[in-house]
């Protein structure tokens, strides 16, 4: 937990993550799919800072334009809380976005959960972990990851979770000039949704598969142009629905080495991968008995 320079604003991380893996075991009833994946939260994210008011209105500052306020998750977030424990208070929310929209990272969830956490800190709300997390399911399916904040085996939704200990790892993340809709992706008919489920022994807590890398494929043809380009420093995968490529590297300086080098040809990023989030820690440091 840090304060920016100049404000005293508390900044709070909103951590990324990537999949692992991602298997499409099923279509549900309701229209949402079982899966199976492999989380790890990564050591680098969005920021956001709160100032809690008297008014009781929810509002929003973000860094880019994109974004509208009006149907932002973060104060739809924001305003489930308020709604859920009859909060008085308001709040103004500032974003700084950093992890691309339309990334296939969770940056959307992870708001989502820090908002969630943060202002049930600040608010004095009294939820439980699991509380939020079920009011972070009506938000989005990768919302209780992030608030859990803990790498994770998860099934169902992505709603069943398992934390696993994957050490620190070290990546490079590759941002093409596009994003994709997930929920173009999922909609696709030609997604595979049948991969028998397998067991969390059998992976060996690896990067696998991805069900949804043939459909983003066929939705962004130069998406497999840019991972041939990467087979030359290891073995690029997608994280969830894409955009983003992952590569793996033994070490940091592995990994600072190859970003050095493909950051003439795209847009790059060289990050740790943890198994706690950096976000319990502040919450931890606040004296925040969630976590």
């Amino acid at each position: 937990m840090t304060a920016e320079p100049g404000t005293g604003k508390q900044a709070w991380p909103a951590p990324a993550k990537i999949n692992l893996f991602l298997h499409i075991t099923g279509r549900r009833a309701d229209g949402y799919h079982d899966l199976q994946t492999l989380f790890q939260i990564l050591g680098w994210g969005d920021v956001l800072r709160f100032t809690i008011n008297d008014s009781g209105r929810v509002s929003r500052h973000c860094n880019i334009d994109s974004i509208p306020e009006a149907t932002d998750i973060c104060v739809r977030a924001a305003r489930l809380l308020q709604r859920t424990c009859t909060v008085k208070s308001g709040a103004h929310i500032d974003l700084t976005k950093r992890i691309p929209t339309g990334a296939g990272l969770g940056g959307g969830s992870s708001d989502a959960a820090t908002t969630l956490l943060v202002l049930n800190h600040l608010w004095g709300c009294g939820l439980a972990a699991q509380q939020l997390a079920e009011l972070g399911l009506q938000l989005g399916a990768d919302v209780p990851v992030f608030i859990h904040g803990h790498s994770a085996w998860a099934e169902g939704r992505g709603e069943r979770l398992e934390a696993v200990e994957l050490g620190q790892r070290h990546y490079v993340l590759v941002f093409p000039e596009f994003g994709i809709s997930t929920a173009e992706v999922f909609r696709h008919p030609d997604l595979k949704r049948d991969s028998p489920p397998v067991e969390i022994q059998d992976t060996g807590l690896a990067a696998g598969d991805n069900d949804c890398e043939s459909v983003a494929r066929k939705l962004h043809p130069e998406l497999a142009v840019i991972m041939q380009d990467l087979a030359q420093w290891g073995q690029p995968r997608m994280s969830g629905t894409g955009s983003t490529i992952f590569l793996e590297f033994a070490d940091k300086m592995a990994a600072n080495s190859a970003a050095s080098e493909l950051k003439c040809r795209y847009n790059v990023r060289a990050v740790e991968g943890v198994d706690r989030s950096p976000l319990l820690d502040s919450l931890s440091a606040s004296g925040d008995s969630v976590v």
